[in-house]
């Protein structure tokens, strides 16, 4: 995929009003103006709020243009560098956007800000997908003034959507601005397209005029698009002609979907010369994309008053695909859409022809979009865990873990991390850190790696438990040896499919789970050698009854937990019989308040009374058999 340059001239003194610049409506509205290695947050001579980026970027280095004066613009004259031995080799911005679909422009420039005198090589996307090439040497205008580049992309993801910047060799990629705005969901065709491609440009020009645009100049654009001079896309080996509407209103402009603005109608091209001379462009393509061509006209000749006074054939890479008569479609002085899909090119450019029929072809403008598929993404849940365990394991900035662990495909940003395609998405599958200098610990998250074959930490400094989520069914091989672990072995340890376990040297105690230690077993290899605190398996010593290293151990545990389960359950039993449980004639229902010994004595004496005289009224109420009588003999 090319460098599409757009050599923009800024014009000093314009303004923009709010209603015409989306990049006006702020973070509300989720549109944002990113200056990339600015210090402070400014707003430019078109109103526009421009942030600092500290709080967009994962990383890099600032910088600055060699030759600043240039440059009108403040955000052009900044930029921000990624040094693969620092950042490693993907660096992303990260955008605060709900799902929905956005403009992206992107300002790059180099004007040899290092003093190296070679621009870069390196690679874009969005949406975790691909979209833009940078390859040395740049053409020398966009070296040294720079070049924006566009396109429209769905968010799909939350709370952030990622812009991506990855090295080639050893090459620190460069971004001056990033700026982002909403645009209408189905703006370009999206009821069929918006959800699963990206639309990126290879050229939006508008015919007979001047560049123009907000952030430009004062022209207005729902979508913020500027709208480049055709002089690099018209072949200049055919003669033409420029016509105007001569301040006639336009119709049919601005509306939505597409927005597309008035000043694109007002003026147009038709061919000079003899009569039957063709108006033609020629647009830098990539074979292996399809693309979306877009067809500005309006009859601004007020001499065209009828249907088939112009008439004129639609040619797309050499295939005659529609005649048009512009007047028949929509009458004079009225904007009229047409659009295309060109597929299967065979050549780097793609040649646009209007052929006369009757009269001479006209064109006021021309969009032509690549159409790039979204890539797979990795499945949601997995890229959640790995967020987790870069936080955990405290990866350092050099590794480049940034932007989706898997996607795209072609970059292998995430040092250490595999992938493989998997039902839902991309999936991890193997994790080799061995060797990184990582102090953290591993988070339980881990367990979200649910297609993890390998895992290898081994020879860093990571300390804490090993938690129970290393259990997963998937994982073959385990290699946390030498580090610094503690505690005991979880017995989620030793799936079926578990062939090697490397837990030497660290200091790891406890009873050894029979499900690991089966593994060696069963010609699998295990290793639990220096960890002192380890026992219960041949190899290692007799797990002591109650206690290891000086503490209890699970068993202990066990055992004074029972214990004292039992003496609790001896002590509520004698309250029961003692406080609770009260034989049939004991009637002191109080405790005495403030006896003397000698009062106490004298109570406890009436007590005893009081029952005797009880028990012996019972007693003669017994018949000479030993039967109670109740008035009546038996």
């Amino acid at each position: 995929m090319r460098l599409l340059p757009l050599f923009l001239l800024l014009l000093a003194g314009a303004a923009a009003r709010a209603s015409d610049d989306p990049f006006l409506s702020g973070a509300a509205n989720h549109s944002y103006n990113i200056d990339c290695g600015g210090a402070a947050d400014f707003t430019s001579t078109f109103g526009r709020l421009w942030l600092a980026d500290q709080f967009f970027s994962s990383g890099g280095a600032a910088g600055m243009v060699a030759e600043p004066h240039r440059f009108p613009q403040p955000q052009e004259r900044t930029l921000r560098f990624f040094p693969p031995s620092s950042v490693g080799k993907s660096s992303c911005y990260s955008l605060p956007l709900p799902p929905g679909r956005y403009y992206l422009r992107i300002f790059s420039v180099y004007d040899n800000y290092d003093s190296k005198a070679r621009t870069p090589s390196f690679d874009v996307s969005a949406a975790a997908t691909l979209v833009l090439s940078f390859r040395s040497p740049w053409p020398e205008p966009a070296a040294r003034y720079g070049a924006y580049s566009d396109l429209i992309f769905p968010s799909a993801t939350q709370p952030a959507s990622d812009v991506c910047f990855y090295s080639l060799s050893t090459d620190a990629p460069v971004v001056a601005s990033i700026e982002v705005a909403p645009v209408h969901p189905l703006a370009y065709d999206g009821a069929t397209t918006g959800a699963d491609l990206v639309l990126v440009n290879y050229g939006r020009v508008t015919c007979g005029n001047s560049l123009f645009g907000p952030g430009f100049t004062k022209d207005p654009d729902a979508f913020a698009r500027v709208w480049q001079a055709d002089v690099d896309f018209k072949n200049n080996d055919r003669t033409y002609d420029a016509i105007t509407a001569g301040g006639r209103k336009i119709f049919g402009s601005n509306q939505p979907p597409n927005y597309f603005p008035t000043k694109l109608y007002e003026s147009a091209v038709t061919t000079g010369g003899d009569a039957s001379n063709e108006i033609e462009y020629l647009m830098p393509v990539d074979t292996r994309l399809s693309y979306m061509v877009w067809l500005h006209f309006a009859e601004i000749d007020a001499g065209i008053g009828a249907a088939g006074q112009r008439v004129f054939d639609v040619m797309l890479a050499g295939e005659n695909v529609t005649r048009i008569d512009i007047f028949k479609q929509v009458g004079g002085f009225t904007a009229f859409k047409w659009t295309y899909v060109v597929e299967n090119l065979t050549s780097s450019t793609l040649s646009v022809n209007l052929v006369p029929v009757v009269g001479r072809p006209i064109l006021c403008g021309l969009e032509n979009y690549a159409m790039v598929p979204l890539e797979m993404r990795t499945v949601p849940s997995q890229v959640a865990a790995m967020k987790a365990l870069k936080e955990s394991l405290k990866i350092p900035a050099r590794m480049g873990w940034n932007g989706d662990p898997c996607a795209p495909r072609a970059w292998d940003a995430w040092e250490g991390v595999t992938c493989h395609r998997g039902d839902k998405g991309l999936v991890i599958t193997q994790l080799d850190l061995a060797s990184q200098g990582l102090k953290g610990f591993i988070t339980d998250e881990i367990s979200h790696l649910k297609d993890l074959v390998s895992l290898n930490l081994s020879y860093n400094s990571l300390t804490g438990s090993l938690p129970p989520g290393l259990g997963q069914p998937s994982l073959v091989s385990l290699d946390l040896s030498s580090n610094e672990f503690t505690g005991s072995i979880p017995g989620t340890i030793g799936s079926s499919k578990l062939q090697t376990a490397l837990l030497n040297n660290n200091q790891l105690d406890g009873q050894v789970p029979e499900r690991l230690y089966s593994i060696g077993l069963h010609g699998g290899v295990i290793d639990l050698s220096g960890n002192k605190g380890l026992c219960g398996v041949p190899t290692l010593p007799a797990c002591a009854l109650f206690w290891e290293k000086g503490g209890l151990n699970k068993t202990g545990k066990i055992a004074l937990g029972a214990s004292f389960g039992f003496v609790l359950l001896v002590i509520l039993i004698v309250v029961y019989i003692l406080c609770i449980r009260r034989g049939p004639y004991d009637y002191d229902f109080e405790f005495p308040q403030d006896l003397t010994s000698i009062s106490a004595i004298s109570a406890k004496w009436n007590r005893y009374q009081r029952a005797k005289s009880v028990m012996l009224a019972e007693m003669e109420a017994h018949s000479p058999d030993g039967f109670y009588t109740n008035g009546s003999p038996h």
